[in-house]
């Protein structure tokens, strides 16, 4: 798969806050990079803790669930694409199905 903005999940992780996912991150971009999904129930069975929330809006947990990784995955074209990155708190204040990607 190829991951759009991934160059915003490293500016995360140079604030302080978000070091410890810095680590975690690597490894799911790995495991991205080397994957190719062709609908959602592929990607549960590589990442059984997974939130499917629509056919294309997914939430990833990052280090044992202390952060959240909200992306939009189109299966057909192979791209994942980053829409939002925080801690399990901050998330619990937004609306994951409905946060867009700021620039």
């Amino acid at each position: 798969m190829r991951i759009l903005k991934e160059s915003t999940l490293a500016l995360y992780c140079k604030q302080s806050k978000y070091q410890l996912a810095e680590e975690p991150l690597k490894a799911w971009i790995y495991e991205v990079r080397f994957s190719l999904w062709n609908n959602a129930n592929e990607l549960k069975a590589k990442f059984g803790n997974v939130s499917i929330l629509s056919s294309k809006r997914v939430v990833f947990n990052i280090k044992g669930n202390d952060f959240r990784l909200i992306v939009d995955i189109e299966y057909k074209l192979k791209i994942v694409f980053v829409v939002w990155f925080g801690t399990h708190k901050e998330y619990d204040k937004i609306d994951a199905k409905k946060v867009s990607y700021e620039c």
